[in-house]
């Protein structure tokens, strides 16, 4: 009721007050709407509530400031500098028994005291530490720096090298590390080094010589014997080898074994002869054109990940093995139970198959817990997330059934036990403090929220902890206090503790516009399936009037939901288009986000096929239920929204006069291989989907009006692509056609000018295209 009633006011208030929409406005983005409440995270004695924030006036590149405010919502404050430093860090690891956290910023270790609410440098130095943990207690810290773990103690601040891993190609050690003050490592020495330089075997008429000189000058003979007394005592000493890598090969992670006798690394071997892209900044502090190294492309020589395992004592190294005939796998770092027990996530190359493996530390080898295959793709909400229960048991997510749920099974193996059912999807799934109780952030209640729900470990009945519809991001203290983010359609998100609102993010003439929530559709597709959409339809509409569709980016992604839009620009430019006269419809097309897996795999070989279909079908409807003119019919939207764009203008010429096209895929053979690969296969190998799903191939068919738009450092979609798309036009004698390109912004712009520029620019097209001018809508208005 109070939601209600709050709704009513807002609505009546902005009413009264109602602006006129403008594109500058609109395109002012978070200095308008505001700037989300980010890092929300709890003081362990759940007294106070922290988080990042900054008011909707502040400079455009200002960094968000630290907020802290009490349990029952009360004495909101920014916190100053150095009181920001005390706060809660945002990242980091906690210890077992919850006192203290260890994280890493700006290249040194500091931990966090949780009682005394303090933070304490542990490092500094030149070289920069990562991957700081726990290991044991809250008293030892294993940490990475170069491509060495070392292991810190706390209580007298020495510190041990655990490993002794060179670059490929790299002379040995010549002494400990730069220690920062502390203690000494456990490096090879110089002595090692010129041990190494003498023990080094040549040809053999050089092996000859030097038996010779030994036999015959003393002084050899005596330096010899010294040299290997030396290197006999500090192989007693000190037994471990030095591990250099080989070529293309660089450590990414390490870590230490719960008992201390392995250090487990994943190694990354570079692709051979792969080759990186790079994109030229032409706006530079310098007044030169600086290049920015940028991704490689779908289908080149891909990194492979591995994992190693390194002894302690002795260095010497075992690659834990795993393989599938046929196909290179990828082996990622393991994570740890508190029995001792590791387990790893892998994923074959072709992404069709993914696992769930027991690590036996002491063997290196792997037994297979879960094989997760898609014929399509493995992938969905929280696909790569797994982790440690009580009892020796592991969690997971899976689209076994068609909708992604959790799993647990045991960690010696066995079957997996099912824990969530439903044609619904969990989207996100956290621990309870005691690891007793998962909070899953699920579609159960409607695929267009996101709702919280508490449940055992064990599986059985889910109690809901949020209530109002929408969108809820939550954080639970450790005796069970919320803190919600939670937004809707109309309504930026906010941060409210136990239901109470503590921010308030736009700025105060947001409200001068009544902003609407959307009604949610379904459309007919042809083959029966019902796509959700968004429909915007002006108050004094017509038959015969114009319709514009939106097409949202990232392919999986949602959009036709009672969330605030992560297209929150677009969602204001669409009343703007309403105001106007137009229909819009924004759809959750095939292959977005929130609908299953047989949804999500839609487009498996084929982008522009179903996905696009639902576009013309969307059209039709429009037509026949809301007598659209179907000679009055835009779209636009970008990255994976332009793609689609330039699909249906050139694929569909006779159901889009118009189109906008921003930072769109071209060339699916030029795009990255992470994303790519999964949908596609591999251009040299599946040439017939590439060339169907790629834009570039059918241009010839353009007969509407086309704008396209490009950030010119782009390090996504480059800029590039438009490039040639552009020349491929040219060489097509096509003139009904524009080029716009944004010197300074990357895939996801930044300036408000830009925001304005692009926008005004898609206004126009769709103005002098299929839409009614501004001033016949206001003569239409007054009669």
């Amino acid at each position: 009721m109070k939601r209600l009633l709050f709704l009513i006011a807002f609505a009546a208030t902005a009413q009264n007050s109602k602006t006129t929409l403008t594109v500058d406005w609109i395109m002012r983005g978070p200095e308008l709407y505001g700037h989300t409440p980010q890092s929300v995270r709890w003081s362990r004695d759940g007294s106070r509530v922290f988080f990042e924030w900054r008011a909707a006036a502040t400079p455009l590149l200002a960094e968000n400031d630290t907020y802290a405010v009490n349990r029952d919502g009360s004495a909101l404050r920014k916190l100053s500098d150095e009181e920001a430093k005390q706060a809660p860090p945002t990242g980091g690891e906690l210890s077992k028994d919850k006192s203290a956290t260890v994280f890493v910023e700006g290249g040194d270790i500091y931990v966090y005291d949780h009682a005394a609410q303090m933070r304490k440098r542990v490092t500094r130095t030149g070289e920069a530490e990562s991957g700081a943990r726990f290991w044991q207690d809250a008293r030892h810290i294993t940490f990475q720096r170069g491509s060495n773990l070392y292991l810190l103690a706390l209580d007298d601040a020495s510190i041990e090298q655990l490993t002794d891993i060179q670059a490929p190609g790299a002379a040995p050690a010549a002494g400990p590390p730069a220690g920062g003050g502390f203690g000494g490592g456990r490096g090879a020495g110089a002595a090692a080094a010129a041990s190494a330089s003498s023990e080094q075997k040549g040809t053999d008429s050089q092996e000859t010589v030097k038996k010779e000189e030994r036999a015959l000058l003393a002084v050899i003979e005596e330096r010899a014997k010294k040299r290997e007394e030396a290197e006999a005592k500090r192989k007693k000493e000190n037994p471990r080898k030095p591990w250099t890598l080989p070529a293309r090969h660089s450590v990414m992670t390490m870590m230490l074994s719960p008992d201390g006798k392995q250090v487990v690394a994943q190694v990354r071997e570079a692709g051979d002869r792969d080759k990186t892209t790079i994109v030229p900044n032409f706006v530079t502090e310098s007044a030169y054109t600086e290049d920015i190294p940028a991704r490689d492309k779908v289908g080149d020589n891909q990194p492979l990940m591995k994992v190693a395992l390194i002894n302690r004592e002795t260095g010497a190294q075992q690659w834990v093995e795993f393989s599938t005939k046929d196909r290179p796998v990828q082996l990622f770092a393991p994570q740890f139970s508190d029995e001792g027990k590791a387990v790893m996530r892998a994923r074959a190359a072709d992404n069709k198959d993914q696992w769930l493996l027991g690590l036996d530390l002491a063997t290196g080898k792997v037994k297979e817990l879960v094989k997760m295959h898609d014929d399509a793709w493995v992938g969905g909400p929280m696909s790569f997330n797994y982790g440690f229960l009580p009892e020796n048991r592991v969690w997971f997510v899976s689209e076994q059934d068609g909708f992604a749920h959790v799993y647990s099974v045991s960690a010696d193996g066995g079957t997996p036990k099912q824990l969530t059912s439903g044609k619904w999807e969990v989207r996100d799934v956290k621990l309870s403090d005691d690891r007793r109780v998962f909070y899953l952030t699920t579609a159960e209640a409607s695929a267009a929220e996101s709702q919280v729900y508490a449940m055992s470990i064990d599986g059985g009945d889910r109690r809901r902890l949020t209530k109002e519809p929408g969108g809820h991001e939550v954080t639970m203290s450790a005796d069970g206090a919320m803190a919600d983010v939670y937004g809707y359609t109309n309504r930026p998100p906010e941060l409210y503790i136990n239901g109470k609102q503590v921010t308030n993010s736009p700025a105060a003439d947001f409200s001068k516009y009544p902003w609407s929530d959307p009604p949610i559709i379904d459309i007919p597709a042809r083959d029966g399936v019902k796509v959700p959409a968004r429909i915007y339809k002006p108050d004094n509409w017509k038959k015969g009037g114009p319709l514009v569709i939106f097409v949202h980016g990232a392919g999986y992604a949602q959009n036709a939901h009672k969330r605030w839009a992560t297209y929150s620009r677009e969602y204001m430019f669409h009343h703007l288009l309403r105001d106007r006269g137009y229909l819009v419809l924004d759809l959750d097309y095939r292959a977005s986000a929130g609908y299953g897996r047989d949804w999500r795999t839609a487009i498996y070989r084929y982008m522009g096929g179903k996905d696009l279909d639902d576009q013309v079908d969307a059209v039709k409807w429009a037509i026949k239920e809301h007598g659209v003119d179907p000679k009055r019919v835009g779209l636009y939207g970008g990255s994976y929204g332009g793609f689609i764009t330039l699909m249906a203008l050139f694929t569909q010429p006779d159901v889009f006069q118009a189109g906008a096209a921003l930072r769109p895929v071209t060339d699916w053979a030029h795009y990255n291989h992470p994303y790519t690969a999964n949908i596609l296969n591999l251009p040299q190998k599946d040439q017939e989907a590439y060339k169907r799903s790629s834009p570039i191939y059918h241009a010839a068919g353009l007969k509407g009006a086309l704008l396209i738009a490009h950030g010119m450092v782009d390090v996504n979609v480059h800029y590039q692509d438009s490039v040639r798309l552009a020349q491929k036009l040219i060489e097509l004698r096509k003139e009904n056609w524009e080029f716009a390109s944004y010197p300074v912004e990357d895939h996801g712009f930044v300036q408000p000018t830009s925001w304005a520029d692009e926008y005004k620019r898609i206004l126009k097209l769709f103005d002098t295209t299929i839409g009614v001018a501004p001033e016949t809508v206001a003569a239409k208005g007054k009669k």
